[in-house]
């Protein structure tokens, strides 16, 4: 048995990881809310303070070993979810719950322990790494938090050099100015798993990738999922990586989900406005049914002051006065997916509803 096969198995049989057992979600986030305040406008005694609403009141969860893309234009809130599960960034209300354990909380899982748990790969493999380090010693320094001797982190950090497609002879002692994008890309992946953790959060890991290494960047965190039982929240503006890499997909539009569901159900029959109008702005392969017109129109609201009602309504060619009046709530869906949408729920006021509900 090779190192990395040493790795996978301890990485997944450690009875102390897997507290709920199987059926328990490895993740639960409950009404997860992020604002952030602005300056004061107005007279001393009369300013108001307005709020980025980046994230707001998110549902949802994750089973242990899959893979839930998560998708929406600039600026609907991707990233700051992501800081929001790691802890990187306090939310204003709102729960993390690791595998049955309340994130920060006094009967659960403290940040520090969830992080050891929990690792993020960021969009930049350049700016995430430290210029002054070299390869190996920065793979090591996650083998090391985790109580390892130097001599044992340095053996372990060659094994992720392995394990990512790297010759440890020749990137160990480099450093990240004499590697490609795809190559920093594999090192920070590398240097997450060196904290053996079991839901890796990839943040446009693959966007500042040309198509080729993008593949096979994929292709390696797939062979990485299934060797070493990991779960992967994967965001992406890029439908097509996401369709490849994702079991189900979130949905998300001005800080709030729209829709989430299997990936194959969502992309073969869309059912909310925002999801049919992205899925439809994907470029044609094919000649013959090339994409003319937008399917979608306008910029996104301000996220400062969004519309009433449903956000999504005032770019949406199906809003009705119900749009305006009151949020549609995130509910079952034809198909086995959730939707937040008027026109499928029976009853909501909408002239359209009881079409799509028979």
């Amino acid at each position: 048995m090779d190192d990395n096969d040493k790795i996978a198995r301890n990485a997944t049989r450690d009875p102390k990881r897997d507290v709920g057992g199987p059926a328990q979600p490895l993740l639960i986030v409950n009404r997860l809310k992020k604002h952030f305040p602005l300056k004061r406008k107005g007279l001393p005694g009369r300013a108001r303070v307005d709020v980025v609403r980046a994230v707001d009141g998110l549902d949802f969860r994750v089973a242990k070993g899959e893979t839930l893309g998560i998708v929406g234009e600039s600026g609907c809130g991707k990233s700051t979810l992501a800081k929001l599960l790691m802890s990187l960034v306090e939310p204003d209300a709102g729960e993390v719950v690791l595998d049955g354990l309340p994130v920060g909380s006094a009967q659960g899982i403290s940040v520090k322990a969830m992080r050891s748990q929990v690792q993020m790969v960021f969009q930049d493999s350049n700016a995430s790494l430290n210029p002054r380090m070299t390869i190996g010693d920065t793979i090591a320094f996650g083998c090391k938090v985790r109580g390892i001797d130097s001599r044992e982190a340095a053996r372990q950090a060659e094994a992720m050099l392995e394990a990512v497609g790297l010759d440890p002879e020749l990137y160990a002692r480099r450093y990240p100015h004499e590697l490609s994008g795809g190559q920093r890309q594999r090192i920070n992946i590398a240097r997450a798993l060196a904290l053996e953790p079991r839901l890796l959060i990839l943040d446009e890991a693959v966007s500042a990738l040309d198509k080729s290494v993008e593949a096979q960047v994929l292709n390696l965190l797939e062979d990485l999922k299934r060797r070493m039982s990991l779960t992967y929240i994967f965001i992406s503006h890029d439908l097509n990586v996401v369709q490849y890499i994702s079991d189900r997909i979130l949905v998300m539009y001005l800080g709030q989900i729209v829709e989430i569901g299997p990936v194959d159900k969502i992309y073969d029959n869309p059912q909310h406005p925002y999801t049919q109008a992205l899925l439809s702005a994907r470029p044609s392969m094919d000649p013959d049914h090339l994409t003319e017109a937008l399917p979608i129109s306008g910029d996104p609201p301000n996220p400062i002051n969004p519309p009433s009602g449903c956000r999504f309504r005032t770019r949406c060619p199906h809003a009705e006065t119900v749009c305006a009046e009151k949020m549609p709530a995130l509910a079952p869906g034809q198909i086995g997916t959730q939707v937040a949408c008027h026109m499928l729920v029976d009853g909501s006021g909408h002239s359209q509803a009881k079409r799509y509900v028979a």
